[in-house]
């Protein structure tokens, strides 16, 4: 090593193998594919995908985006500081599941309160409520974060 990085403490080494750490991982927030929807083996995946995006019959309610979009301060300054709890002995995994527990709630709270077009008449009829994406309760709980290696798909 050169330029004094051979001179580091072992509290330094560690901070820099962290990071290191992070630099090789990213965390996905969302809906994993194969979790059944319902009896029918609908994807939940699929029917977050057509609630966020739209269909022919039925607008975009984007639940995913409004999430990161009305909520970018907060996820800068938790990553900044979950970066700080490096210095004090924290580390790349616990960083990672806490911003993957703050997107998943993010998304979970967004679903329950976001402000969308109304459902339809006939899906007021059918499930008895004007408030989309709320029906069973199930797309909400199925919000999972997951890390993976960078370029792993």
């Amino acid at each position: 090593m050169s330029g004094g990085w051979d001179r580091l403490t072992p509290e330094g080494q560690r901070f820099f193998a962290e990071i290191e750490k992070l630099k090789e991982q990213q965390v996905f927030v969302g809906f994993q594919a194969g979790q059944v929807a319902d009896d029918r083996g609908v994807d939940m995946a699929q029917i977050a995908m057509f609630n966020e995006l739209g269909t022919s019959t039925a607008p975009s309610r984007p639940f995913l985006r409004m999430s990161v979009d009305e909520n970018e301060d907060k996820i800068i300054s938790t990553c900044g500081r979950e970066l700080e709890s490096l210095k004090s002995g924290g580390t790349a995994e616990t960083i990672l599941r806490r911003v993957g527990a703050l997107g998943v709630r993010l998304v979970q709270e967004k679903i329950g309160s976001g402000s969308f077009e109304p459902n339809a008449e006939s899906t007021i009829r059918k499930k008895g409520s004007d408030k989309p994406l709320i029906d069973t309760g199930r797309m909400r709980q199925s919000v999972k974060y997951v890390i993976k290696r960078r370029g792993e798909s």
